[in-house]
């Protein structure tokens, strides 16, 4: 991920894009909301974040995903930055912190609707800034339970390590003996509805995540994870077949392991070196040139 600031902002803040190497749904709630246990991590790219104090709220938009992004906070359907910047100035002001105007700038270069964590991811990033740039801190559970009110996501991307995420995404294992991997991203740019595809989802109670101990060796990482699924890859399928393609032109690539990510569309292929990852990515680009490809790395242990 370009790392550099962006101009006119004193700080810029990565929302890196969320992996779901795994998603097993093994329960579902009275509430309705499913239950999860994920193996997550992150890759080096995403959308970025810009925070500046300014004299009145801002909010501006840039990149190639920007066109269509909603410019503001309302409650249903509204921009997760701004949602962000809203419930966290509203719980520091109630405890006396000053928390004042800013103007926030998201560089949009993730997909919308993809199952990268984009959203939540952007969510995370603008929490973690405003807290820099007001100067203020947060208990972490006082912390978790607003980004959780934001999305179940988003507890996830705040923590921004490897880990396992159960319940509804809120109940989290750091996992520092996850490796990085070389991955490929691939996205036909078709948005996926994460409810459409939760309500077509035939099984609500499936197999748990096992995931064995004492694993060090990436050849160890890739042998359990194969053994694991994504189970909202089916309907998924179902409802945009574009995604097999997808997952055909990655194996076709080389990849060790290819798998949906989140509620999709978007793929990832794991390789077994950045050089293979990338000629990958050139070759899926050059077949299909109006799709998003990325090649990329997850994150690194602690």
């Amino acid at each position: 991920m370009h790392l550099d600031g962006i101009p006119g902002f004193a700080l810029t803040c990565a929302a890196p894009a969320k992996i779901n190497l795994a998603l097993h749904v093994v329960g579902q709630r009275a509430d309705g909301h499913h239950l999860l246990q994920s193996l997550v991590t992150f890759a080096d790219c995403g959308d970025r974040i810009g925070l500046a104090s300014a004299d009145a709220d801002r909010f501006t938009v840039s990149g190639r995903f920007a066109d269509g992004l909603p410019l503001s906070a309302e409650k249903t359907g509204g921009n997760l930055v701004l949602r962000a910047r809203d419930l966290l100035r509203r719980d520091l002001m109630s405890r006396g912190i000053a928390a004042g105007p800013v103007h926030l700038h998201l560089e949009k270069n993730l997909p919308v609707a993809s199952g990268i964590g984009g959203g939540s991811a952007d969510a995370a990033a603008t929490l973690r800034g405003l807290l820099t740039l007001w100067g203020a801190s947060v208990e972490p559970a006082r912390l978790g339970a607003v980004a959780l009110e934001l999305g179940a996501d988003v507890p996830m991307c705040l923590d921004g390590r490897p880990l396992l995420a159960e319940g509804i995404g809120e109940e989290i294992t750091a996992l520092p003996d996850l490796p990085s991997f070389a991955i490929v991203l691939v996205n036909p740019l078709v948005a996926v509805s994460t409810p459409m595809i939760f309500r077509t989802l035939v099984n609500k109670v499936n197999p748990p995540l096992g995931l064995p101990k004492g694993m060090n060796t990436a050849a160890e990482w890739l042998s359990a994870m194969g053994d694991m699924r994504n189970d909202l890859e089916a309907p998924a399928r179902r409802l945009v077949p574009v995604i097999e393609e997808v997952s055909v032109s990655l194996k076709a690539a080389g990849a060790t392991l290819v798998r949906m990510s989140g509620s999709g569309a978007t793929c990832f292929g794991l390789f077994d070196s950045d050089e293979s990852a990338h000629r990958a990515a050139e070759r899926i680009s050059a077949s299909h040139p109006e799709w998003y490809v990325c090649a990329a790395r997850t994150t690194r242990r602690d």
